[in-house]
């Protein structure tokens, strides 16, 4: 391929540095994507900051989309000129992929998606003529072009915009496919939502799109309460009011909550959640803790109530079928993806990281 521009984590703490690297031919069964727009996930932000498994230096980036430019020799399902969204890895071949559970797959999603290395070691992408951590969810899409396997580019129709789509390939999928797909919520039901990011407000659109009869947004920003309202929250809640969550929620809906859906990790948020639910509900979680991994519950509260915590990958999606689902429900003007996003230039990536951790956007994409 030769020469791309792409956006360089380093070392915790140090702003991305923008380079010149060498990228790969795609192989058999890859395809060479020029990017359209990436979006900018609090994976990413881990990963460089260490708190993931990653080895730096590393080109991050794993909520691309764009249009393919090349095809491997094996790759009969794609072709130059298609739309694509790229997701996640995975080996397409077990048990869990083809029972529609990807994001489970028996080879592991962490080997996948953060070893930064193809299956025999090698790397998609060279830094003065050595190989630095790339493949990054199957992608490494903070660049203007990135290599691609054919099994998690996912092509959508064309006259949808490309360079917003990004996000449906990990957080907005993470959201939407947690109501939609993992917990199912019916219609009529109740829904608590722990956090008004960009998971959290992809949750209430598609809380929307289930026909719940109240969707209930815990959020301290008082913007994204706004915007959560406007997407199809029936109620927000300020927890920074000192009011406790389940007395808030139970001023609303005096008999509790069907389904609760997490965002935060933290335990003071999964506690309120808990007293927060009707009897034999199920609570979500997709949250990753910023330090310590462990949250206790109560068994006793959850026996009495026959409540289920269910943790979540991915929504329980198959990207294959459920980012073209999400495109139509977008065009349709029932998933209004871009109410979310605010645009950046490629070279505005530390500006954009910044902005999305003052809170003053929700999803940050890049347009190289």
């Amino acid at each position: 391929m030769g020469t791309i521009t792409a956006a360089v984590a380093t070392a915790p703490g140090v702003d991305f540095s923008l380079e010149q690297l060498q990228l790969d031919e795609p192989r058999e069964d890859e395809v060479l994507v020029r990017i359209s727009g990436v979006g900018i996930c609090h994976s990413d932000i881990a990963a460089r900051e260490q708190q993931l498994p990653v080895s730096l230096p590393a080109v991050l980036g794993h909520e691309g989309a764009g249009v393919i430019e090349k095809v491997g020799n094996g790759v009969t399902n794609l072709s130059p000129g298609d739309h694509v969204v790229l997701s996640f890895l995975s080996c397409g071949e077990c048990d869990t992929c083809n029972g529609g559970q990807p994001s489970y797959c028996l080879q592991g999603f962490l080997p996948q998606n953060f070893a930064c290395m193809r299956p025999d070691g090698s790397k998609t992408i060279q830094r003065d003529g050595e190989g630095i951590s790339s493949n990054f969810f199957g992608q490494s899409s903070f660049g203007t072009y990135a290599i691609a396997n054919a099994s998690n580019a996912i092509k959508v129709r064309n006259d949808a915009p490309i360079e917003l789509l990004g996000p449906l390939g990990c957080g907005i999928q993470t959201g939407a496919g947690s109501i939609m797909k993992a917990l199912a919520c019916e219609a009529g039901s109740s829904l608590l939502i722990t956090g008004g990011g960009a998971v959290g407000l992809a949750a209430v659109m598609a809380g929307a799109v289930q026909a719940c009869a109240n969707i209930i947004v815990s959020e301290p920003h008082a913007a994204r309460r706004e915007l959560a309202l406007s997407l199809g929250a029936t109620h927000v809640i300020d927890p920074t009011t000192g009011t406790r969550l389940h007395e808030a929620v139970r001023a609303i809906l005096p008999g509790g909550v069907d389904y609760g859906f997490d965002t935060s990790a933290r335990q003071d948020v999964i506690e309120g959640i808990v007293n927060s639910m009707r009897p034999a509900g199920t609570i979500g979680l997709v949250g990753i803790p910023a330090d310590n991994p462990n949250i206790s519950f109560d068994v006793i509260t959850l026996l009495a109530l026959g409540l289920n915590i269910v943790g979540i990958t991915e929504g329980n999606a198959d990207p294959a079928t459920f980012i073209p689902e999400m495109v139509d429900l977008y065009m349709e003007g029932r998933f209004p993806l871009d109410k979310l996003c605010k645009t950046y230039d490629l070279e505005q990536i530390n500006e954009a990281v910044a902005e999305h951790a003052q809170g003053l956007c929700v999803k940050p994409v890049l347009v190289p």
